[in-house]
C-alpha cells in the first residue's frame, strides 16, 4: 500500500488531509470526537473503528432554478473527475463549524468551501441564506484504500453567483435544469462518455432531489424540512 505522503499525491491534497480535522459523530449525530480528514477517508480505518464524520452537501441553484455541478479535479483523494452537486465538504472541529443551533456550524463551513472551491465570495452566499433540509448517512468505498462514511447534512440555497473554481478542488462546472441533469444520470448509468456521478450525489437524486427541486420553485420548500430524521441510505 503506496504511503500517503508519497510523490504520487498532490501536495495540496495531501496537506489538507493532515490538517483538516474532520467532527467525528455516531449515529445519531452526537459529536464523540474529531480526527484527521486523512483517517476518517481510509476505508481500513473506517471498517475497523466505524468512523463516521459529519459532512455537507450543497445544492446551489441560480435564479432560473438551474443547479449548479461541479467535476471534482483529477488530484482528489476520493472520486476524482466525478460528477456532483455544487460543493461537498466538511465542516471541520473549530468552534465556528461546531455550532449546533440551526446547523450553523455547517452553514459556515458551506460558505466557506463554497470560497475555496469555486471561488464564490462570502457576501455571496449569506449563511442565513442556506435552507438545510435533511440529514442523510451513508457509507461509499471510492477505490481500494479510500472512501466515505458521512452524516451528510443537505443544503439548498438560491443565488446568482460568480464562480471561478479552484483548479486544486474542481475540474469543471456546469448549470443544468431537470431535463439536462436526467440526460446526465442517463449517460452514468448507461457508462457514456466514461461519466460518473459521486454516491453521495446520486443517493440525494434517487430519493429527494427532484421533489425538493418541485418544492424550490414553487415557494413552498418549507413544507419539506425534516432535520430531526437520519436518513440510513446505502
Amino acid at each position: 500500500m503506496a504511503d500517503v505522503t508519497d510523490a504520487a499525491m498532490d501536495a495540496v491534497q495531501r496537506r489538507l488531509m493532515f490538517e483538516d480535522e474532520c467532527i467525528l459523530v455516531d449515529e445519531n449525530d452526537r459529536v464523540i470526537g474529531h480526527d484527521s480528514k486523512y483517517n476518517c477517508h481510509l476505508m481500513e480505518k473506517i471498517e475497523s473503528e466505524n468512523l463516521l464524520h459529519r459532512a455537507f452537501s450543497v445544492f446551489l441553484f441560480n435564479s432560473k432554478y438551474e443547479l449548479l455541478l461541479q467535476q471534482r479535479s483529477a488530484t482528489k483523494v476520493t472520486f476524482p473527475l466525478v460528477w456532483t452537486n455544487t460543493c461537498c465538504s466538511h465542516p471541520l472541529y473549530r468552534e465556528s463549524e461546531l455550532i449546533g443551533e440551526n446547523a450553523l456550524g455547517v452553514r459556515n463551513a458551506a460558505q466557506r468551501k463554497l470560497l475555496d472551491e469555486l471561488g464564490i465570495p462570502a457576501e455571496d452566499v449569506p449563511v442565513d441564506q442556506f435552507t438545510p433540509l435533511g440529514r442523510m448517512l451513508y457509507k461509499a468505498p471510492s477505490d481500494g484504500k479510500w472512501g466515505e462514511h458521512e452524516l451528510d447534512y443537505l443544503l439548498f440555497i438560491v443565488r446568482d453567483v460568480k464562480v471561478n473554481p479552484n483548479p486544486d478542488e474542481v475540474a469543471d462546472v456546469k448549470y443544468v435544469n431537470r431535463d439536462q441533469l436526467k440526460e446526465l444520470l442517463r449517460k452514468a448509468d448507461a457508462g457514456e462518455e466514461g461519466l460518473k456521478l459521486s454516491p453521495w450525489f446520486r443517493l440525494v437524486v434517487d430519493n429527494f432531489l427532484f421533489k425538493w427541486w418541485d418544492h424550490l420553485q414553487n415557494g413552498t420548500l418549507e413544507e419539506v424540512v425534516d432535520m430531526k430524521t437520519i436518513h440510513k441510505l446505502t
